[in-house]
């Protein structure tokens, strides 16, 4: 085999030999950065849900120590709850309050309230209170179990 020939078939290879080097060190990095973003958006998730459930857990704790409204507290929670996703699965140990928040959670509040005729607003008072005094016992007694409830870290 001449030398010509061996020199020209190094001259192809080492390049294409350091190019493919090039590109497996470029897929190994794109991996590594996607698995490195992939963790960090787990961990950033978790500590979101984590601090909805703390929220939870402070509004069932001010809803027994009438430092929240009844209503505000079931209203809140449930929405908290809709958020994880999750209410699905708790309304079954929650029965009371789901219940509640089924009645008001479609209220309107703050300005589309306000908007409302006094006769509307009247009749929404009478039906979220009529709810309040049939269920307070048993949603505070619910509020007690989720103010110490141990969250599982995922859903």
């Amino acid at each position: 085999m001449p030398v010509y020939l061996l020199i020209l078939a190094l001259v192809i290879l080492v390049p294409l030999a350091a190019y493919a080097l090039f590109l497996l060190l470029k897929l190994k990095r794109q991996t590594q950065a996607k698995l490195a973003a992939e963790l960090a958006r787990q961990a950033e998730a978790q500590t979101k849900r984590q601090q909805i459930i703390d929220d939870i857990r402070y509004i069932a704790a001010a809803m027994l120590e009438d430092r929240c409204e009844l209503s505000e507290g079931v209203v809140r929670i449930g929405k908290l709850l809709d958020i994880l996703s999750l209410s699905e699965r708790v309304s079954g140990d929650y029965p009371a309050l789901f219940l509640h928040y089924q009645r008001i959670g479609s209220h309107p509040i703050m300005d589309a309230r306000k908007a409302l005729a006094k006769q509307e607003r009247m009749k929404l008072d009478l039906l979220r209170m009529k709810s309040e005094v049939e269920l307070e016992d048993a949603i505070l007694a619910e509020a007690d179990k989720l103010k110490d409830l141990s969250w599982p870290a995922s859903h």
